[in-house]
Parts: structure tokens; sequence; C-alpha cells
């Protein structure tokens, strides 16, 4: 039976005999895509490509890409639902569409996996408004199903946008104007689970009975938002595939508990040996450690640490969740567990097997913070409940007080529970909603755009990063390197390495020669090279992302000269004028500048 590692290698290899090119894991951290905290699908990295822009492997990908995905946290527990999962990929980019891509699929399934035929089912597109049915997918797939003895009556399901419909946005009325998205076509495996009738009467794929398991999506990307719940045709038709490897090993293994499969069982039995409990006594607690304990492993391996803020309070809530349940179920150590997810997951990511100490070692101490918060809150609440020198038992408090350990001290309602205290619940749920409110709408504003959409002032930003780069090292230096740069509509930020705090004159030497190419309204052009090729030409290229084989160069006549994907302005005189706002020592020898284009 075939484990992750050879299902990663079949897939790869079929998609490369039909002429794709693989390209390499993009970090689970993105580099410049400030619309989101991390990657939670293949198809992130490529949409500038999806638009039109030209990659420079060509018009036919295949990779295997780490995802996570925050908004599963809660969902996690049952039998399928994960954060951190691997993604089978596979892109068309202005190339083949539904009549290849849909037979392809189906024949790495039946063929390439072994999955029988019989036990597989589909969904495609009803129409949305202005967007027709696909006739098209449904004619395919009914061929496939007859042509291999299969009545195809009953096996393909008609679904609309809710189901049916992919964008990073989600749902066609929640895309961004000038977000790529398009009708879709999912696969589901039939686990061969008895129907439950407290769901329905009858069951369907998308049935909550879990007899389906999702297991592959084609998307058709041939849409762009203009307005509303307007949309135009891309300049290009797309495909952007996404299968679960996790799930299709379900499949494979016939297992209607993805954490009963040949990836997790070893990681729920060293949770077993550790706590001295029964897997099938705890499924929720051992489901949702693995799970949590699996994607903070994956996080701190891509040196984020657990923090108050953006991925590194993701960190955080995962690794003190994890141990929640550790603790509920008996748990005293954890390295074991922690050895046990590294040693199933070293053959495909062997850096993990490098930082272990580090990663262990940030667990740890995120453990012990956390148990020196629980005892700083427990001592407040009994401090406060105190009646003379005499500390009261305290069992109730107020659902103030509960909300002030949450938004004070980062305790969920399960952990302030954990510490034996009970709350009016439904004024807490009052005050947590009203704070989710103001948290969403603070992240909106933070993430509201980016390169990543295409959009034309990050276009602009990313081009004047270049320049900027350019610039510090012909005035500070040939040591000035580029550690990492975020690009959001309104400003562009960029962490170089230098020690000293630039002096003002420094700053305007910086901006008085940015300006200069900028006024000289110099061109903008891109050539596609091998990687080697490109080093030896002078072209930078001090990101931390590995570089595939052929990369894509851009060159600002003249006086820049780096690898990157694009896009980029044609003329620097687009950009009209730079500033310089602020400046930031981040430490390690490394410095941060905030700047500013005339709009």
């Amino acid at each position: 039976m075939l484990n992750a590692r050879e299902i990663i290698d079949i897939y790869i290899s079929f998609f490369e005999k039909r002429g794709h090119k693989r390209i390499e894991n993009s970090p689970i951290v993105p580099q410049n895509d400030p619309t989101t905290l991390f990657t939670s699908s293949g198809m992130q990295p490529l949409v500038p490509y999806f638009l039109g822009e030209l990659h420079p492997m060509g018009k036919r990908l295949v990779n295997v890409q780490n995802c996570f995905r925050a908004q599963d946290v809660d969902e996690v527990g049952d039998n399928r639902h994960i954060t951190f999962f691997r993604m089978l990929g596979n892109w068309s980019l202005g190339d083949y569409f539904k009549s290849e891509q849909i037979p392809w699929f189906f024949e790495f399934l039946t063929k390439g996996l072994g999955l029988p035929t019989n036990k597989l089912y589909v969904s495609v597109f009803k129409g949305f408004d202005d967007i027709p049915k696909d006739e098209e997918s449904a004619k395919i797939w009914k061929n496939l199903f007859e042509n291999a003895g299969i009545n195809s009556q009953n096996r393909i399901f008609y679904y609309g946008p809710k189901q049916n419909w992919w964008s990073r946005s989600g749902i066609p009325k929640d895309m961004p104007i000038g977000e790529p998205g398009g009708p879709d076509s999912e696969v589901f495996f039939d686990l061969g689970i008895e129907h439950d009738k407290k769901y329905g009467e009858r069951c369907h794929i998308n049935c909550d009975c879990e007899k389906f398991l999702e297991i592959g999506n084609s998307v058709f990307m041939e849409y762009k938002k203009i307005r509303n719940n307007d949309f135009e045709k891309l300049s290009q038709k797309n495909v952007d595939f996404g299968g679960g490897l996790e799930r299709l090993l379900a499949a494979i293994e016939n297992k209607s508990d993805i954490f009963q499969t040949s990836l997790f069982s070893p990681i729920i039995k060293a949770i077993e040996n550790e706590t001295g409990k029964k897997y099938e006594d705890h499924k929720k607690e051992m489901r949702i450690m693995t799970d949590h304990f699996i994607a903070s492993t994956f996080i701190t391996a891509s040196n984020i640490t657990p923090s108050n803020k953006e991925q590194g309070y993701i960190l955080r809530r995962l690794i003190r969740r994890g141990f929640d349940n550790f603790y509920q179920i008996g748990g005293k150590e954890i390295t074991s567990i922690i050895e046990s997810i590294i040693g199933q997951y070293k053959e495909t990511d062997p850096d993990l097997d490098q930082k272990f100490e580090n990663i262990k070692n940030t667990i740890l101490e995120e453990e012990q913070s956390y148990l020196t918060t629980r005892e700083k809150a427990k001592i407040l609440i009994e401090k406060k409940y105190k009646i003379g020198d005499e500390l009261k038992g305290v069992s109730t408090i107020s659902s103030d007080d509960a909300f002030l350990l949450y938004s004070t001290h980062g305790l969920s309602p399960t952990q302030i529970k954990s510490l034996g205290y009970e709350f009016n619940e439904q004024e807490f749920a009052k005050k947590m909603e009203e704070h989710q409110k103001l948290s969403r709408a603070g992240a909106q504003k933070k993430f509201k755009g980016g390169l990543i959409d295409n959009s034309e002032m990050s276009i602009k930003y990313h081009t004047a990063t270049h320049l900027l780069h350019a610039a510090l090292r012909k005035i500070l230096g040939s040591h000035v390197e580029q550690k990492g740069s975020n690009i959001t509509v309104e400003r562009l930020r960029f962490d170089f390495s230098h020690s000293e705090k630039l002096t003002d004159e420094e700053i305007r030497q910086i901006e008085d020669l940015i300006n200069e190419k900028i006024n000289e309204n110099l061109p903008v052009t891109f050539e596609i090279v091998d990687k080697e090729e490109a080093l030896k030409s002078g072209a930078l290229g001090f990101f931390t992302e590995k570089y595939a084989d052929k990369v894509k160069v851009y060159i600002i006549n003249g006086f820049s000269k780096e690898i990157c994907g694009g896009p980029h302005v044609d003329f620097t005189g687009k950009l009209k004028r730079f500033t310089i706002i602020k400046q930031e020592n981040i430490g390690h020898g490394q410095r941060r500048i905030y700047a500013k284009l005339e709009n």
C-alpha cells in the first residue's frame, strides 16, 4: 500500500510526463504577501500568473505545497479537519483546460493510485447570476464513468457557489475587485460509512454525515471580479488543481478517520504511550493535539516564535490549545511526541530534523510561559475575591473578569474553565463578539492590499523596492542585502543588513538617487534565464526562498538587476516620487525602512 512519500512521487511524475515543470514549495510564511499570514493553498503565490504574468518555468506547473489554514482551528477534532496539510497541485496558465484536466485527474486516481472507480463521486457548478452551469465538466465526467463501466446516474451532483466556486476569498460576493476565481469540480471518495439520518433523509456528497471525503478540486479559473457581483473573463483560461495529501492517503488506506492513517497513527501511538490513555476513549483531545503540534512544528521551523501578534499569536494559540488537551488526558512530557512528529515528516521535510532542538525548545518555553500565565491569572482572581486576609474558594467569576483573563492574559473560555472558574457565558459571548468585530475591522484594514492582488499601487511599490535595494547598496555599500519586504497599497517596508542607523544625509542621498532614476523614466524589462546564469551575471537574489532552475530577472536599465517573479511597471516614471518616512533597528545587524510613493 502506498505511503505519503510514494503518493507525492507518483503525482509529480504523472504530471511531469505530461509536460509540467516542478516548482519549489513556497515558504509557509509568505515573504511578500501582506494580505495573509500563512500560505494556505498552492495557488496563492501564483496569482499574478493567472492574471497574465509570465512564469519562468512555463505554462504547465506542478508541486507539493505545505499549507496552513488558521480558519480551520476550531474545526479540528473531527475525523477529517486539520490546519496543516500538504497540497498536491498542478496548474495550467492559459494552456490546457477542462478536457485535459478532468481525464488526467481521473487517470491519476484510478490508475496512478489504484482507487476503485465505483467509490468516486463528483460535483460541478450549477451556475450563478450571469455565470453559466458547467455542462462541459459534467459531460466529461459522464463519459469517463460510463467508459469505465460505471453508471453515471446519481454520481454527478450540481451545487452553487457556496460549494463549487473557488477564490482565495471564498464565494463571489466576498471577493475583492480584481480577484480571480472560477467554478470548480470536486471529487469525493465514498468511505463506506452508513448514512446518519439526523443529517437528512437522503445522503449526498456534501452531506455532514461524513460518508464522503473530498479528495481533489479542479478550479477552472477564468473570471475576474470587476465590481459588485459583476465578472469579466480573464485574458487566459487557467486550471488550478489542489488535492490534500492526507485525504488521498485516507482514501488509499480506506480509513474513515484520517488520524488512523499511516501518517498520523505513529503520532497518536506516541500520545497514547505518554498519557497512558487510549485513542478510542479520547479521540477529540488526541486529534487536536496531533494537528496543533504538527502545525506548531512547521510554523516554528519557519522562524516564527510565539507572541501576541500575527503569526506568533496563531502559533501561541496552537501550542496552548495543544497543551490544554494534553494536560486534560494526563500528559506530562511532550518531547517524545515532537520526536514522533519529526520522524513522520523528515523524509519529505528534512530541515525539520536539523531544527529539532530549536522546535522542541520553542514549544517547551511556551509551555512554561503558559503555565506562568495561568498561575498569574489565578492569583489575580483569588486576590480580587479575597475576604479579609483569607482567600475565598472561588468557583464563579463575573463575565467581566472572564473577559479580562481573555483579553489581557490570552486565556480562552476553555482555558479559564480549566482553572476551575465558571461565569455567565452569554454575557461573555457578547463581549467576545464586540471584540472580534474590532479585530476583524483592524485585520481588514491591515490586510486590504498587497502584491498578490496585482493592484496598480502594489505593482508600483514592488518596483520601488528594487530601486531602494539598488540605492542602498550604492550609498551604503555592497554589504547591504535584502532580508525581507512587505508591500501594501499604502507603503513599502524593506529589511536589510546594515548595523548602523542611517544619517539624515544618507537618507537624503538615497531618496535623491531613487527619484533621479524615477525622473529618468528608465525602462523596466525582464528575461527568463537559468538560475546559475542569472547569478553569474550579477543579478541579486538574497531572498531565503529556493529558486527554480529557470528564473525571471527584472532589469531597471543600468541601475538594478534582481531575480523576482514580478509584476512591475514598465517605466520608472510611473512611480512619480519616493519618500522614506521611517527607519527602525530590528536587531541582528539589520535595519528596516518604511517608504511611500506619491499617488
